[in-house]
């Protein structure tokens, strides 16, 4: 017995590393890609570690190896986007980096450390009213230090609106009575959102609501946030004003308004994941993204490539601007509200901002 013991022992003391590693028990809505983003690693390594494909659909309620940190390369904390026509900030000095935990707000981080929330946003290519990632780690301004220049300076006192049609699924919400609470059909809802229309929904995932629907709500919204499995995938990587320009070219698109466009919606970032369930440099919703590629895309659009995500997006504001008679205007404002709302209705008062946001940017972007 005690032989047996002591064998044990040493075998324990011969485990390497990747003992360290950590279990991880899927929750339903999850996606292998967006777990393995929330733990800072990249898909591959969680894949392997649990001897899946990097395409494969987690089950909930299984359970998952997380690798430790040391053992997968962890991607580098991105800088911010430097402004249009200037050259790319510095790093501030001293401020270091954070990784978010459960339960963080950018505005608690940036209280917690002393820093100002324009000044830890800027510094991450975030919006002041983006939500932070549990697991990722964001590059912390020095205390006091200024926010790194943005592009903007869209007309005084504008800010960019809210992401529209928000909302986070309470406990109790199926996808039928959310729809008909906006007055539209349940498959729309969950076309545009990259859901099956016959699923139950999962408490804490986030959705986009048809353009000026309200729902009436008492229930808080869970702290957990699950992002449906659809494409695209708000996968690490930023690019360039040009690089967007460039693409936007080539799908048709005017270049300074695609990249006008692509800074108010992200700035560069194709990490964001908006509130509204959008994704991406361009912030394209799942089911934009299948209208994309059934109707505009000649080739196979890569749903994890920031690349491939500017280039749905500007071949969707490329036939906005041909419904719209080559009115930039109002190709903005259906990108934001949907065209056939602006018909409808007309420009609502948040879209009429993010219009002159995205005229104003347009000029910094050689429009």
């Amino acid at each position: 017995m005690l032989r047996s013991l002591l064998a044990a022992m040493a075998a324990c003391a011969l485990v390497p590393a990747t003992s360290m590693a950590a279990t991880h028990t899927v929750a339903p809505g999850e996606t292998l890609w967006g777990i393995a983003y929330a733990n800072n690693l990249p898909t591959s390594a969680v894949a392997a570690a649990n001897g899946l494909s990097t395409e494969a659909r987690v089950v909930a309620g299984t359970n998952l190896t997380i690798p430790a940190p040391g053992q997968a390369p962890i991607p580098p904390v991105n800088a911010a986007p430097s402004s249009p026509g200037t050259a790319s900030a510095p790093a501030a000095s001293g401020g270091g980096g954070y990784r978010v935990v459960t339960g963080d707000t950018l505005s608690g981080i940036a209280a917690r450390h002393g820093v100002s929330l324009g000044s830890l946003a800027a510094a991450n290519g975030l919006k002041l009213d983006s939500w932070v990632i549990q697991g990722t780690t964001l590059r912390l301004p020095a205390p006091g230090s200024a926010p790194v220049a943005q592009a903007v300076a869209p007309a005084a006192g504008q800010a960019a609106p809210e992401a529209m049609g928000a909302y986070k699924v309470r406990p109790g919400d199926t996808l039928s009575g959310l729809a008909a609470a906006a007055r539209v059909p349940a498959a729309q809802m969950a076309y545009m959102n990259g859901l099956n229309p016959t699923s139950q929904l999962v408490a804490g995932t986030i959705i986009k609501l048809p353009t000026g629907a309200a729902i009436n709500t008492s229930t808080p919204a869970p702290a957990r946030t699950i992002v449906p499995q659809a494409a695209p995938m708000a996968s690490p990587g930023r690019l360039s004003a040009g690089q967007v320009g460039t693409l936007a070219a080539q799908s048709g698109a005017p270049s300074s308004l695609a990249a006008a466009i692509a800074w108010q919606e992200s700035g560069f970032n194709n990490a964001m994941i908006s509130p509204a369930n959008a994704r991406g440099v361009m912030q394209v919703m799942p089911g934009t993204w299948s209208w994309v590629q059934s109707n505009l895309s000649q080739t196979r659009l890569d749903p994890s490539s920031p690349t491939d995500n500017v280039k749905a997006g500007s071949l969707y504001l490329a036939h906005l601007l041909r419904e719209t008679n080559g009115d930039p205007s109002l190709a903005a404002a259906g990108y934001y509200q949907g065209l056939s709302s602006v018909r409808r209705i007309g420009m609502l008062p948040e879209t009429r901002r993010y219009v002159a946001n995205v005229l104003a940017l347009r000029t910094r972007f050689g429009g």
